[in-house]
């Protein structure tokens, strides 16, 4: 979570959860949340029409208000070479994403499942969003991952551990070498990601880098999540998303 006055960090601890390949790490800051106002993600509603494959129109994105870092996890070592900018546009049935991600240099998989989805790919370079549409459930979430080569992976991520969702999630890579910007479009059904779509409520939301190919990489996030070693696991930390009308 971005620094704001009042916000305190008491003690970090490291939460394991079985997967049965193996451990699932999130971290549990204790805060001190009495003057902390939790930063806004702001989607826009589309009343545009969308492209045959489901997307929105270049033009359409200029309606949404854009959301930018650069910083490390820990709100630190800032890197404009390396700037996210995201944007989100929504409707009573869809939510789109766009990252548009400058780089230094791609790392990426060679491999993937048959339509392109990959296990760890967080090993790569990938653009994250951390969705929690409850926030009554503080500790279930969902996480989309989109890598520069179109390669992605959908999660839905509990205290039970996590399972694949098959939200039906779709996607869009778009690669310019000559100006060091790779941008990726997702496309995710609203009612794989709550029973009841309602703009009026809020939700929770993150969103994360990480680019390099060996230790140390560049893990960024738009709320730092202030852990010791790199984790974006941290539902405490999650901004606040609200859904705008057109």
């Amino acid at each position: 979570m971005a620094a704001s006055a009042g916000l305190q960090m008491r003690k970090t601890k490291v939460r394991k959860e079985s997967l049965g390949r193996g451990i699932f790490r999130y971290a549990v800051l204790c805060m001190d949340h009495n003057s902390r106002t939790p930063a806004a993600a702001i989607a826009q509603e589309l009343r545009d029409e969308c492209d045959a494959a489901g997307f929105p129109a270049a033009e359409s994105w200029q309606i949404a208000p854009p959301i930018r870092f650069a910083k490390d996890w820990q709100g630190k070592n800032e890197d404009t070479g390396r700037e996210t900018e995201v944007c989100i546009l929504w409707t009573p049935v869809m939510l789109w994403l766009q990252f548009r991600c400058r780089y230094r240099s791609l790392t990426v998989f060679d491999d993937s499942d048959p339509g392109g989805r990959r296990d760890q790919l967080w090993d790569r370079d990938v653009a994250e969003v951390f969705l929690q549409p409850e926030p009554g459930q503080p500790r279930r979430y969902w996480e989309f991952e989109i890598a520069p080569n179109g390669m992605w992976i959908d999660l839905d991520i509990s205290p039970a551990g996590k399972r694949n969702p098959q939200s039906g999630m779709k996607s869009r890579v778009i690669v310019d070498n000559s100006e060091k910007l790779w941008m990726a479009t997702i496309a995710v059904p609203t009612r794989e990601l709550t029973e009841v779509f309602d703009p009026s409520g809020d939700w929770r939301v993150n969103f994360f880098r990480v680019e390099g190919q060996c230790e140390p990489r560049f893990y960024s996030a738009w709320q730092p999540t202030h852990t010791p070693q790199p984790n974006f696991h941290v539902p405490e930390a999650f901004g606040v998303l609200r859904f705008q009308k057109a």
